[in-house]
């Protein structure tokens, strides 16, 4: 297997001591990502702070930070070691109501998945590109995913971008370009639009 290691750190330093708030660090993987994580630290300073671990309503890992003194540096650093195991994509099952597309979420269970249904970024040309791929007839769901990523890896040339933040759909499909962030949101947008 090989071995991925990740190094973050974000530092502050001030011109004069201030009081720090109190922060919340997000920079930990959740516990339920297929990626084993092999070793985490978390260091912070000015070393005299208070730390509480929790998790958030999906499960998802974070520290929060209270600093009782002034400070002139603030500083985050994250070291991970992570095993990057091949995993197979394909190793889930379908509920036999979805192992066709288009299907249709039982009640109960779309209201738990409303959130995730919700288009957040919707433009003339997410709505045409969905229009391309609303099917004719039925297709096995698995067809449908893997035809929907082959399509948008044709369209969408892969860059790296160093500006912070995700490009709109709009954009994305206008340049025919992005980052990984950016297709992946446009793929989750898309895939929303198609329900």
């Amino acid at each position: 297997a090989t071995h991925a290691s990740i190094y973050h750190r974000t530092t502050y330093h001030y011109d004069r001591p201030i009081r720090l708030g109190p922060h919340v660090v997000r920079l930990r993987p959740a516990p339920h990502c297929r990626t084993p994580i092999l070793s985490y630290s978390l260091r912070v300073e000015p070393e005299e702070h208070f730390v509480n671990l929790m998790q958030d309503p999906y499960g998802n890992y974070s520290t929060r930070l209270v600093f009782p003194e002034k400070t002139t540096k603030f500083e985050v650093i994250v070291d991970l070691v992570a095993d990057m195991t091949a995993i197979n994509p394909f190793d889930f099952f379908l509920e036999e109501y979805a192992e066709t597309f288009p299907f249709r979420y039982e009640d109960s269970l779309r209201l738990e998945l409303e959130p995730y249904l919700k288009v957040t970024d919707s433009c003339d040309d997410l709505r045409d590109l969905a229009s391309r791929f609303e099917p004719r007839s039925s297709i096995t769901t698995n067809d449908f995913l893997v035809e929907v990523n082959q399509e948008l890896e044709k369209l969408i040339d892969y860059n790296i971008r160093m500006e912070p933040g995700v490009q709109s759909c709009q954009e994305t499909l206008e340049k025919h370009s992005g980052s990984c962030r950016d297709s992946a949101f446009l793929l989750t947008q898309l895939f929303r639009s198609l329900g």
